[in-house]
């Protein structure tokens, strides 16, 4: 697709409203697409992987949108697969990381926590937030009643910037159409955007998370509840009681 091509696409899509897309054209059928009401009970969490038989039928060029007619671990599967294990689509390939940090969790999940980027553990171990700061959103996680793995945890770019530096924009819009992706298979209640990068892409804002968090947004049908990343509470402990009235807040639309 030529760089025109592109920006006419993401025109289309901003005109019907949609905040996030991908550069595949088959991603305008599942825009908003509601999932089967048969889903809207949520059953419990699943480890159960796509068969064989599934993903062989699926072409290894297969656009993400090709998996929304799966169950939500084969869509997961079949999108882990189209972004592959060594993704050469941005820059960051060529600065050192180690591998595509995909996401974790409950597939058919309530809630989901949304991060940055990799850090240099996660980018070690291949999964979100298994560092210092992922040590403490599992125990924020607790704090709420629920365990990592009744939830799923992603990030807006899925390899780790060199020295853990900031995502650059030309970073964010090629990974971002994989979280949207990700937020629209697993259709979550709640939605938590972990700092500010995680809010402004989500939002697609410019305020920052002091003016974001605290408050409560319509996202695509979920709450969205903008809050400081595990990492900045580790700089800034009195921090944590502003965190914990988002998570008090999450936890009462999680009862409700």
């Amino acid at each position: 697709m030529t760089r025109d091509e592109l920006a006419a696409h993401l025109d289309y899509m901003r005109e019907l409203g949609v905040q996030g897309v991908s550069r595949a054209a088959e991603w305008r059928a599942r825009v908003e697409t509601p999932r089967p009401a048969a889903d809207a009970e949520r059953p419990g969490e699943t480890d159960d992987m796509p068969s064989d038989e599934a993903l062989a039928a699926m072409p290894a060029d297969t656009p993400p949108a090709a998996a929304v007619a799966l169950a939500p671990a084969e869509a997961l599967a079949a999108l882990r697969q189209v972004i592959g294990p060594a993704c050469t689509r941005c820059k960051l390939h060529t600065l050192g990381r180690r591998q595509v940090v995909f996401g974790v969790g409950n597939p058919q999940a309530r809630l989901m926590f949304v991060g940055e980027a990799p850090g240099e553990d996660e980018d070690k171990q291949g999964e979100p937030f298994v560092g210092r700061a992922g040590q403490l959103l599992t125990k924020i996680i607790e704090a709420i009643g629920m365990t990592r793995e009744q939830v799923y945890i992603a990030n807006v770019i899925k390899c780790r910037p060199p020295g853990n530096r900031n995502p650059e924009p030309d970073e964010v819009l090629t990974c971002e159409p994989f979280l949207f992706e990700q937020l629209g298979i697993i259709q979550p209640r709640i939605v938590v955007a972990l700092g500010k990068f995680a809010a402004q892409s989500l939002l697609r804002t410019t305020e920052p998370i002091t003016k974001l968090r605290g408050r409560v947004f319509d996202w695509r049908g979920a709450s969205l509840i903008p809050t400081f990343h595990p990492a900045y509470l580790l700089r800034n402990p009195p921090a944590k009681r502003e965190v914990w009235e988002d998570m008090k807040k999450v936890r009462e639309l999680l009862q409700a």
